[in-house]
């Protein structure tokens, strides 16, 4: 029977190819979207998750998310030191600064103080100078994405000088930093080196980075922080979940990109269902020659179930590989630019599109199959 049912499904090639494209086209466009909005809403969190050896972020209570910073005062980090468990704690400034370079252009950068002395905050890997560059006058630490973007086509190389807030800064050193939301290159320097290059304000202090000491418990020392100064203390997990909440709840981007993949799933659905219920149609005559022949309707039904097993597995397995071609392809070519790329096709994608095409090919098999099953065997011998 299971060659029967193979024989049947590819014996019109056009509807057997029309229900794969079908499929394959709603799961290409459904982890596609899905891949591109995990991306931005994970570049949201990127500097929260670049931070190294701090696990607890303390700030103002009335934060909502990384780039909606109320300044603290700079005694706030003399009181976290002051807290119970707290191992250490140091400031961090985020914030942004217009830069001029000597050909006149004017570039939006995002500048990240981090502490002079011990360089808690500073990029995770280096890929031209090291961290102790740092230290040197003027000296600042570029990302990757933002130098090739400020410098297209040209090599990695240390030493370029530009202004910022009409002081002078210095490329000592290229890092690997995580894509950020507004795609604006990031600059590291030292924390009184950032309040130089910023626009001045009465409170600077953006973040107190702290660290619990190990024998007492992370939630237990944020609560002690928050009890003891009135601030608001969360590990990085909760601070970038905290992060991505603001953006899901606050902005219309978890909408659009859910209207495309419901189109998605839809026009998915429709192409695939109405083809094979024609094809299913178009083989009444072969079922009905089967049943009359003694074939009953549990046999019926595991032909059509294994017809749509096929079809949905190779329009799964194309829709997904063109879907992933496609964004290497986009990613590439933001990269050649010098612009982070926005998807990132974490493991639920492929699950969930897998469960959404064999949602597709479940229902268009049960609409084909209520012709099926009520076909009468006598009807092939009119």
């Amino acid at each position: 029977m299971n060659w029967i049912a193979w024989k049947m499904l590819t014996g019109n090639r056009a509807k057997y190819y029309a229900i794969i494209f079908g499929i394959s086209f709603a799961v290409m466009l459904m982890s596609e979207q899905s891949a591109i909005f995990t991306g931005l809403m994970r570049n949201t969190t990127s500097q929260i998750r670049d931070i190294a050896g701090a696990d607890i972020w303390v700030m103002d209570p009335s934060v909502q998310f990384i780039d909606d910073i109320t300044p603290l005062s700079d005694n706030a980090v003399y009181q976290v030191r002051g807290v119970p468990g707290v191992a250490w704690a140091v400031k961090f400034y985020d914030g942004k600064a217009r830069a001029q370079f000597p050909d006149g252009n004017f570039k939006q950068f995002i500048v990240l103080g981090i502490d002079d002395q011990t360089l808690v905050g500073a990029p995770r890997k280096m890929l031209v100078g090291s961290l102790a560059d740092l230290r040197r006058p003027d000296g600042v630490l570029l990302d990757e994405s933002g130098y090739r973007y400020l410098f297209p086509g040209q090599p990695l190389v240390a030493g370029r000088v530009f202004e910022m807030n009409d002081r002078r800064a210095e490329i000592v050193g290229i890092c690997e930093a995580s894509p950020t939301f507004q795609t604006f290159p990031v600059v590291y320097t030292t924390y009184s080196r950032a309040l130089r290059y910023a626009a001045q304000e009465r409170r600077s202090l953006s973040f107190v980075l702290a660290k619990a000491e190990e024998d007492v418990p992370l939630e237990e020392v944020c609560r002690r922080i928050e009890e003891q100064t009135g601030l608001l203390a969360m590990s990085p997990s909760d601070f970038a979940w905290k992060t991505i909440k603001y953006f899901l709840i606050q902005t219309g981007i978890p909408v659009n990109f859910g209207i495309t993949v419901l189109l998605g799933f839809i026009i998915g659905a429709a192409i695939a269902g109405q083809t094979f219920y024609l094809f299913t149609l178009d083989n009444l005559k072969q079922f009905g020659a089967l049943k009359a022949m003694g074939v009953d309707n549990r046999q019926i039904v595991r032909m059509v179930l294994l017809q749509g097993l096929i079809v949905g597995a190779l329009g799964y397995m194309i829709g997904l590989g063109l879907g992933s071609a496609f964004m290497q392809l986009v990613t590439l070519q933001l990269r050649s630019r010098g612009l982070p790329p926005a998807n990132f096709m974490a493991w639920p994608i492929p699950l969930g599109t897998g469960i959404a095409a064999a949602l597709i090919v479940f229902a268009s098999a049960l609409i084909s199959l209520r012709r099926v099953l009520a076909l009468e065997p006598a009807a092939v011998f009119r």
